[in-house]
Parts: C-alpha cells; structure tokens; sequence
C-alpha cells in the first residue's frame, strides 16, 4: 500500500473522486465536489491510499473543518477507507502522512474532529474540546503535538 499526498495532476486524482462520490459516508460527495473545483489552498491537499493501482481511501489536510468560527487550525478531515480495505490500518497511515507532512509545513499541532470514540487517540491525538458543527451535532476535538 502507498499513501500519497494528491495534486490535481496526479494520476489518482479522478479515481479518488471516484471513490469519494461512491462512498457511504456523506461527507464523501462534498470532497468530491470540492476535489473537482481543485478548492484548495496554501498547504491544503488530498491524500489517498493505493493498492494494487486502486484508491481504497482518502483524507485531506485543510485550514478549516465543520466547525464554525473555529480557531484550530490545520484539520485532518475526511478520512475514509473503503469496506473491503478496513482492517489494514489504512486510516492510520494516511493519518501518519498527514502528520508528517504538516511537520514539514512548520505546523506545531493538527486538530481532528470526530464523533467517533477510541479512533484517534491510539494515535496520539489528545481530547481538547467539544464543539457544536454546522449540523448542531456535538463533535469531540482532538489535537496531536507535532513539536516531538
């Protein structure tokens, strides 16, 4: 498996909007969306997992997330890994790729938010705060320290 960090030039550019519209989860069409109108800026990207010249997975690094008004910044959002390649720990390596390249961004700390429970801190991330997203649902904000 190779976990890259995607321009609109690279190959896996369209598979992974592929992937992204297909997917099941609902934030999947909005990356796709924003992936096809190239809405990224300074250091923002997409990364994608690939094996066997497929993308089982994607995740974008972003100055914002679905929080409004928020301070924290940057964001590891949209993590997702398709059905048939969980269980490889796919979501941890792109989200080790994330983080090594936000280092090399001069970046101190990376936020997450999640409803989820136990995902990110095997990790590294640290619970910080819960704030309310644009939906009004609680999301739990996570920090992981880059400075180590």
């Amino acid at each position: 498996m190779n976990i890259m960090r995607l321009t609109s030039e690279n190959e896996y550019w369209d598979q992974t909007i592929k992937l992204a519209e297909q997917c099941t989860w609902s934030a999947g069409p909005n990356l796709a969306k924003r992936m096809k109108e190239n809405d990224f800026y300074d250091f923002e990207c997409p990364f994608a997992a690939v094996e066997n010249n497929q993308v089982i997975g994607f995740c974008v690094i972003t100055k914002t997330d679905y929080i409004p008004d928020c301070a924290y910044t940057p964001w590891i959002g949209f993590v997702f890994v398709a059905e048939q390649a969980r269980g490889k720990r796919v979501s941890q390596k792109m989200v080790e790729a994330v983080l090594a390249y936000a280092k090399t961004k001069g970046f101190e700390k990376i936020y997450v938010c999640t409803e989820e429970e136990g995902l990110y801190e095997k990790y590294g991330f640290v619970q910080i705060d819960s704030l309310k997203s644009y939906d009004d649902t609680m999301e739990t904000i996570f920090v992981y320290d880059l400075s180590f």
